[in-house]
């Protein structure tokens, strides 16, 4: 084997194409001609629509919902489980020592920093709405029970906690997993765009940078907008609630808007300042705020029976998890149907931007070291966080302590309400109000930077006006959801992360093919590179 060989499979899944070569300046904006106009057009179209109809869009929003779940559960389930399988052997395959940006690439962040960043934009705001409501909900069959376990019994509050663990452990996690080592892969090793089309090289070739690849990208724009749309309006509505618990502040939509433009004015601020200046002081900021209030719950709480829920919650999740990544001969569709294929949808709209976050931010680690950092440490500490919060709610629920002992009344309110029974309940509930809203700033810039880079056709940099346009554009789709779910806003903000997370789930299930095949080619590179291996060079 001699250079030319070597030569050959470098360029391989390389490219001309440079990042940006198909853009057109606007007013200020760098804007790549086949995917920002589309994606932009679509936005405000949905935006207006719904500002303008928000009866007729409420009841469209429900009719895409239940028809993306109805026919399409079993492609949910299986994308799931595929994505779980395919991440885990990837940190046992060969292919994990390859480095991310070459042999020689060193890590921009310290590790610490690292994981902030993952876990912030990873989970954050949805963390702090569910892990009180979640598992109350089952054990009390508010919408539903796992496994038609029944309700009210200890043997349902186990399910409960092994099925919220569930919905919140490896299965997002590999879901980002996938997006993210794909994205950094092709970047920082094959030179190619920062963008979603790029991970499709392998499969497409050269058509990956003409209207096959504006399809992908304007798909990922649009995911990752509805996306972070939900989790914006589900911890507006949980902000407001908590100002409400605390100050009497109304809990209405009206509130809830001007939360979200207030937070977003913010997020804007922080997305002008960049990374290091702003997502990773928020990420930092985050987790040691959140590390506080789970202290403070784990100590003014039920603290032995909490080790016992964080034990119960391994247990439970490790004897559920099989029963319950299954779809076939399921007779519990109200639970799974409305909470697991939810979730799945949910996190593969989160995909492109949590996946990208994480590239961004993840050159220099090896794919093994990626793999654990992703896919293994944010699992283990979303089980010690579902055992204090989880388990203290249950603990409450289950001996008759408080409001949900009697089942959820407001989701957006059960955190408060557990807190309420706890020592100290304006401190924390203020504390939780304070990561409620630093999450949901951290959200918000992380994606703008995200949907910067794609529709500046794989830039990593983007003009201020750009990034401005962005922020805004998520705080203003998280107000259209609202207003067009009315009372039943929780419903519409489910459904526009269903109905977007359905063609995505799709494109990647292709991508892990796609970057199988890429890593599979670097390994055959760095074998031939070994001593040994150059005999006829």
């Amino acid at each position: 084997m001699n250079k030319a060989d070597i030569r050959a499979l470098e360029e391989q899944y390389q490219s001309d194409f440079e990042a940006g070569q198909d853009n057109l300046e606007f007013m200020g904006m760098d804007l790549h001609k086949g995917v920002f106009f589309i994606s932009a057009a679509l936005i405000v179209a949905f935006i207006v629509g719904t500002l303008l109809f928000p009866e007729a869009a409420g009841e469209y929003l429900g009719a895409a919902k239940s028809w993306s779940i109805s026919n399409f559960d079993w492609l949910f389930m299986v994308g799931g489980n595929v994505f779980v399988i395919f991440c885990v052997a990837l940190i046992f395959l060969p292919v994990g020592k390859i480095r991310l940006g070459g042999d020689d690439a060193k890590p921009e962040f310290s590790t610490v920093s690292w994981i902030a960043m993952l876990f912030a934009a990873g989970m954050g705001i949805g963390l702090m709405f569910w892990s009180v409501a979640e598992p109350v909900a089952y054990f009390t069959d508010w919408w539903g029970t796992p496994l038609n376990a029944a309700a009210n019994t200890p043997e349902g509050a186990k399910a409960a906690i092994g099925a919220t663990m569930f919905h919140w452990g490896l299965h997002p996690w590999a879901i980002y997993g996938v997006m993210g080592l794909a994205l950094a892969f092709f970047c920082y090793n094959k030179g190619l765009p920062l963008t979603v089309r790029s991970a499709f090289y392998p499969l497409l070739g050269e058509r990956v940078w003409g209207w096959m690849g504006n399809v992908i990208d304007i798909i990922a724009v649009l995911a990752t907008l509805f996306g972070l749309a939900t989790s914006l309006g589900l911890g507006a509505q949980q902000a407001v609630s908590g100002l409400n618990f605390l100050f009497g502040t109304p809990d209405t939509i009206t509130t809830q808007i001007f939360l979200i433009i207030c937070v977003t004015a913010v997020a804007a601020f922080s997305v002008v300042r960049g990374m290091d200046g702003g997502v990773k002081l928020l990420s930092n900021f985050n987790m040691i705020v959140a590390a506080l209030l789970l202290v403070a719950v784990f100590l003014l709480g039920p603290t032995l029976e909490i080790l016992g829920w964080i034990g119960t919650t391994v247990v439970s999740y490790a004897t559920d998890v099989v029963p319950l990544s299954n779809w076939i001969g399921r007779e519990d569709d109200k639970f799974y149907h409305g909470w697991t294929v939810f979730y799945w949808a949910w996190w593969i709209s989160w995909s492109p931007f949590v996946g990208m976050f994480i590239a961004r931010v993840s050159k220099g680690r090896t794919v093994r070291e990626f793999m654990t950092a992703v896919l293994i440490i944010p699992t283990l500490i979303t089980i010690v966080w579902m055992g204090v919060f989880g388990g203290t709610a249950l603990e409450q629920a289950t001996t008759g302590v408080g409001e949900l002992a009697n089942g959820i009344s407001s989701v957006s309110l059960s955190m408060f309400q557990m807190f309420e029974h706890l020592p100290m309940t304006g401190i924390i509930s203020f504390i939780a109000i304070v990561l409620v809203l630093t999450f949901f700033v951290t959200s918000s810039d992380s994606g703008s930077l995200v949907i910067d880079s794609i529709t500046t056709g794989g830039k990593i940099e983007s003009p201020v006006p750009q990034r401005l346009f962005w922020a805004s554009a998520e705080g203003l789709v998280a107000i259209a959801l609202l207003i067009g779910g009315g009372k039943a806003a929780l419903s519409a903000l489910q459904a526009g992360a269903i109905s977007t997370g359905l063609p995505f789930t799709v494109i990647l299930l292709a991508m892990c093919l796609s970057l199988y095949l890429g890593l599979q080619n670097e390994m055959r590179i760095q074998r031939l590179k070994k001593p040994g291996k150059m005999a006829n060079a």
